[in-house]
């Protein structure tokens, strides 16, 4: 417990002595409370990133444009510019690497469902499938696909360990549908649940906000906070421990993310990559990604609001453009980058900034909801570490196989259950048609195809079940094992 003396000094010398305001009227264990809350945060350390946070605001980016470059040739692979012959090598050492149990995975299921207007995990989001899988278990099951598959590969059968970076709020709720469920046939001890961190609110002038007489507001602290995360969770000596050289790292919400991609892991260990991410071609100019590129010789990524449109509208000689690469929150890195990261590297990592409505206390103790932005909450980006990366790479995927969001409620226009589903149902319709099956459907309907991840990974081994068959939409292809 704090020293309540030596306590004031400190918040004192940092001008955050208003915490203790409400000391005199709370309850032994409302004080507590409030002297583990400013345990767990490290005020200087805390004061100093708001002081740099601000900073940032103010920077001039107005030649940002002028020191930016696209990415050399020679570090952008791509499904499309590569030969069958490359991808099956990158395909083969992805797969000899996951049997040799060195292959983990990265979930970032900080999120809840917000804005899909559940106030669950969005991993635990029903889209609406057939089936009424969720996130979660669409994405376990691709886990189990592709150990089988490696398996069937190199003869050699092995584990990959699931890392799943939660937050406070979804970290219960996650652990216990993981139980409910078995693990969806995943073994227990490989998934390794962790929390992310939090970082104080702050007035527009560096005061801490107090959310009740006895607690600070605190909020996630992105998930650039993965890294943090990895080294206070002892997440990085459990990887270690499991002797895990390769991790690859993704966000929750993507319903066709290929989970420990073989191709792209394989594709970056050939590149010696010790940092690689996945992209996507942008669709327009003007489409609100942020695009990976190099600004003063270094990687990072740019938004969409940093740049002209004279920038962004630039092109190619073959008439693509320049800057290209869009950034879609999937991520290689080799246990040594993690490791140096968070040892060395996270504290200078960049501080973002959002104006938010954030509720507090007044002077007189009283609960205040404002009307307008009367405060910051800071986080921190997973792809601001690219920077630090000596040996990086990208490798460009085809949008309709391997990126579509899940992030609004159906009365948005984009990234809803509805895109989400049909962007699925249209790529298991092309499994199944490039097996040699075909699918009718009643005129005028769309057609609903969907296959169990337990069957195929990516479209293979559908062809002794599919070929020459003609099926009936709504088709819905299960694995033996889930046929009741």
């Amino acid at each position: 417990m704090l020293d309540i003396g030596k306590c004031k000094q400190e918040l004192t010398k940092y001008g955050q002595q208003h915490l203790l305001r409400f000391w005199d009227e709370l309850s032994e264990e409302e004080r507590a409370e409030l002297l583990l809350d400013l345990q767990e945060v490290n005020v200087a350390e805390v004061t100093s990133y708001f002081r740099r946070a601000v900073e940032s605001l103010t920077e001039d980016q107005a030649k940002l444009d002028d020191r930016m470059k696209p990415i050399p040739a020679e570090f952008y692979g791509g499904v499309i510019r590569s030969e069958a012959e490359d991808l099956r090598f990158y395909e083969e050492e992805g797969l000899r690497q996951i049997s040799a149990g060195k292959v983990g995975v990265l979930l970032l299921a900080g999120g809840q469902g917000t804005r899909l207007g559940v106030s669950y995990p969005k991993g635990m989001y029903d889209v609406g499938l057939p089936s009424h899988k969720s996130l979660y278990q669409v994405q376990a099951e691709r886990i189990l696909r592709l150990q089988e598959l490696a398996c069937e590969r190199t003869g050699v059968y092995n584990h990959i360990t699931w890392y799943i970076m939660t937050s406070e709020a979804t970290m219960c709720p996650t652990q216990e549908y993981f139980a409910n469920h078995n693990y969806f046939g995943l073994k227990k001890e490989n998934i390794v649940m962790f929390e992310q961190g939090l970082l104080p609110c702050f007035t527009f002038d560096g005061k801490i906000i107090m959310d009740r007489k006895y607690k600070l507001s605190r909020a996630p602290d992105g998930n650039g906070g993965l890294y943090r995360a990895l080294r206070d969770r002892k997440v990085l000596d459990d990887i270690e421990r499991r002797d895990i050289k390769y991790l690859h790292a993704y966000s929750v919400d993507n319903i066709l993310v290929k989970v420990a991609d073989p191709v792209f892991i394989g594709y970056c260990i050939s590149k010696n990559a010790e940092c690689g991410a996945k992209v996507v071609e942008k669709s327009f100019p003007e489409e609100p990604v942020g695009v990976v590129c190099q600004v003063d010789g270094r990687y990072q990524v740019v938004e969409y609001s940093e740049i002209t449109l004279k920038t962004a509208e630039q092109s190619d000689i073959d008439g693509r453009l320049t800057f290209r690469a869009g950034n879609i929150c999937n991520h290689f890195f080799t246990t040594e980058f993690l490791q140096k990261i968070a040892n060395k590297h996270e504290n200078n990592l960049k501080l973002h900034v959002a104006r938010k409505k954030i509720p507090y206390v007044d002077a007189q103790g009283n609960l205040c909801k404002p009307e307008k932005p009367n405060g910051i909450k800071m986080e921190k980006f997973v792809f601001d570490v690219f920077q630090f990366a000596d040996n990086f790479v990208t490798w460009e995927v085809k949008r309709n196989e391997e990126f579509s969001a899940l992030k609004n409620a159906d009365s948005a226009e984009k990234d809803t259950p509805t895109t989400a589903r049909n962007d699925l149902y249209s790529l298991h319709y092309q499994y199944l048609t490039r097996a040699g099956g075909k699918i009718v459907a009643d005129k005028g309907s769309s057609v609903i195809c969907e296959i169990s991840p337990l069957l195929t990974y990516a479209g293979e081994g559908l062809e002794e079940i599919v070929n020459n068959k003609t099926f009936k939409s709504p088709v819905t292809l299960l694995h033996p094992s889930e046929q009741s």
